[in-house]
């Protein structure tokens, strides 16, 4: 039984409009949306006994209210219960609100307590007028925040989640328990009735700290469903793709064998299975979907061209999508080195591309043209592929689910999906891959060419910055070149040009005896592309650049990196960058320049570059300090917008879904239906089909 919004108090048209674009279409919806954190309003803290950082209720008398005004206005109450003193500051307030504390009224407030110039002090903290005896009842249990939009307010979500758990309890709203029983049974889990009640309401005697995070039985019993869930919505998904045909590419060709016989180097022994594994899912008349995981410098490009070779000399179009301008031109030069010698010429195309160019890539793809190569500008409408046999996605954390799905329906007429082949350099921990990338295969090329050494890694503070730049002339002046990489996170891309401009100008005035390069993305692309060529001839012996260069760039005679400002990135990102060096014969270093002081997370970042090239315990790290959200980009993903979940700290409930879920989709199609629902809608609207 289904209860309808409308059926609850206070829920009109507008109201129902709000929680509607909040998804909330049901009461057994409404349920579903859990607090954010709680508030303990169940006791009163006396003033003298607080500190700074503690979110707490205090309750006291009004000493002092006035309105200061300076560069903007601010209302400030002192407010006093004879243990202490407490400075309340209101930047938004009303000329009326000032009377509502005049001296001597009693007033109770929930915030968080911070060190002010004269003492503790609260900012715009929650505050209500005890005027009668009514009013000084204590709550009896923890105050759950709700997520909202604009014009709901925290009273409203307690309202109609009072409403919503006493139509529960009278059994008047069903609720089915969807969680198979074994699974909840063996981790001693309350069911999702006691479950959402304690979440929504938690008595006064709950444990605030396992609330907070989320580690109690109850959310737990939530967590579980909803990492269930994910795996299915994902495993689904790519079971319906592999219900598509697809050509069948058996054959192997003389492309293949001529780019093998022309490389020069030999194929590692990592290189070779993957290989065979893609050979085997090409041969299949079901969309191949393998993930390549490998981690920097192992040689995944010439793989993606191996398994291009294979579409190619079979008849069929072979496209390679790149998130970066920079990253997709490198794959440009890369794949016409080895290519256009056997007759086959990329076609370009990316959002720079336009006019009579464009018209003519276009023209060019839609005709068949064997091996095409860009960015997302391949997604885009009026892209229409003749033949499309094989579309290799790289860097996939960068796009979204839908928008490397976008690129397989455009396999034309003679079939209805591409094969597609996706590869990261950005090792995925196991435990992300079997959520995020549940029903895709998986390939580890897990081994590095011969002869590359781990790079030497250091944590240097900015205070020896001196030192760093006689380093860098030491290795010029040895032969040797270098990066210098400027990092501004969050930035625009004129400001992080402009500070990689300053460092240059810097560093060209310090080392006169070294060619200082400079690229950035604010520049032209042929401009950027001039510089690279140079610094790759070695006419340019030190390049300063934006992280721009963090993926794709391969010049075996830079040894030595310097990466500024490194505290402000993320394990994954540095590790990327690092693996710019280090890809000839010699012994590379990479300095993480850092400015002081640097917080705890930061330093325990640094401190695991410097132990370890392993991008497989870096990722694991990574995904333990930021969430997968970072890790993944979850802006762009869309599936993983956990409500309780985490995929760092629940690894252990991760580790018993595949089988259940495995299970699931055998027997009861329909049960892994509804639980999909229930946590994510329908997953097809990710993958946009």
């Amino acid at each position: 039984m289904t209860a309808e919004l409308r059926e609850l108090r206070g829920v009109g048209p507008r109201l129902e409009s709000s929680l509607d674009h909040l998804g909330i279409h049901t009461v057994q919806d409404l349920l579903f949306h859990l607090p954010l954190r709680y508030e303990d309003r169940t006791r009163i803290h006396p003033i003298g006994s607080l500190y700074p950082g503690a979110r707490v209720q205090i309750e006291g008398e009004i000493e002092h209210a006035a309105i200061v005004r300076g560069r903007r206005a601010m209302l400030v109450v002192v407010l006093s219960d004879g243990t202490g003193r407490m400075t309340l500051r209101f930047f938004h307030f009303r000329a009326a609100q000032k009377k509502q504390f005049s001296r001597g009224t009693r007033v109770r407030c929930y915030g968080e307590v911070r060190a002010g110039y004269q003492g503790l002090e609260m900012i715009h903290p929650s505050y209500r007028r005890l005027l009668r005896e009514a009013d000084q009842a204590l709550s009896d249990r923890l105050t759950p925040v709700y997520p909202t939009a604009e014009g709901i307010g925290q009273a409203s979500w307690i309202s109609l989640t009072d409403q919503a758990l006493g139509l529960l309890r009278e059994a008047r709203l069903e609720l089915e328990e969807l969680l198979p029983q074994d699974l909840r049974g063996n981790l001693r889990l309350p069911s999702l009735a006691d479950a959402l009640n304690f979440i929504h309401r938690p008595p006064a005697g709950a444990d605030v700290a396992a609330l907070v995070e989320r580690r109690h039985p109850a959310q737990q019993r939530l967590a579980l469903e909803e990492l269930l869930a994910h795996n299915l919505g994902m495993q689904q998904l790519h079971r319906r793709q592999r219900e598509y045909p697809a050509p069948v590419m058996a054959e192997a060709t003389d492309l293949e064998r001529e780019l093998l016989r022309r490389l020069p180097f030999r194929l590692t022994g990592a290189q070779e299975r993957v290989i065979g594994e893609i050979r085997t899912d090409l041969a299949w008349p079901h969309p191949m979907q393998r993930l390549v995981q490998g981690d920097v410098g192992s040689g995944k490009t010439i793989v993606a061209a191996m398994a291009a070779a294979r579409a190619i000399g079979n008849g069929f179009q072979a496209a390679i999508m790149a998130p970066t301008e920079l990253l997709a031109e490198q794959h440009l030069r890369s794949f016409g080195e080895w290519f256009e010698p056997l007759g086959v010429r990329p076609t370009w195309l990316s959002s720079k591309v336009t006019g009579n160019a464009r018209k003519a890539a276009l023209e060019a793809i839609g005709q068949g043209a064997p091996l095409v190569i860009g960015t997302h500008a391949l997604m885009q409408e009026g892209v229409t592929f003749g033949r499309l046999g094989l579309a290799v996605v790289d860097e996939q954390h960068r796009f979204g689910v839908h928008q490397r799905l976008a690129l397989i329906d455009k396999a034309g007429a003679e079939s209805a999906h591409a094969h597609q082949l996706i590869m990261t350099a950005t090792p995925i921990p196991r435990t992300l891959a079997m959520t995020a990338y549940a029903g895709l295969e998986t390939s580890m090329i897990d081994e590095l060419p011969p002869g590359r050494k781990p790079v030497t890694t250091a944590a240097v503070s900015n205070e020896r910055r001196a030192e760093v730049i006689a380093r860098v002339a030491a290795a010029c002046a040895a032969g040797r070149q270098a990066y210098w990489v400027c990092t501004l996170i969050e930035e625009s891309d004129a400001v992080q040009a402009q500070a990689a401009e300053e460092v240059a100008k810097e560093l060209r005035a310090g080392l006169q005896a070294v060619t200082v390069g400079l690229v950035h993305g604010r520049m032209k692309s042929a401009d950027k592309q001039a510089v690279m060529d140079r610094f790759k001839q070695g006419e340019i012996q030190l390049l300063v650049a934006t992280t721009v260069i963090e993926v794709g760039v391969d010049v075996p005679n830079a040894s030595l990196m310097i990466i500024e400002n490194a505290e402000r990135l993320g394990l994954a990102q540095l590790h990327q960058l690092r693996g710019r060096v280090g890809r000839g014969g010699q012994q590379a270093s990479c300095v993480l320049l850092y400015g002081p002081p640097v917080g705890h997370l930061a330093r325990e970042r640094l401190s695991i570059l410097r132990e370890t090239s392993d991008g497989f315990r870096i990722a694991e790290k990574d995904l333990e300090l930021r969430g997968p959200g970072e890790v993944l980009g979850t802006r762009q993903t869309g599936m993983l917008q956990f409500r309780v979940a985490d995929l760092a700290r629940d690894r252990e409930l991760l580790e018993r879904i595949p089988p259940v879920a495995e299970r699931l989709l055998a027997h009861d199609s329909g049960l892994a239906d509804r639980l999909v629902r229930r946590w994510i809608g329908d997953a097809s609207r990710f993958a946009g089909v």
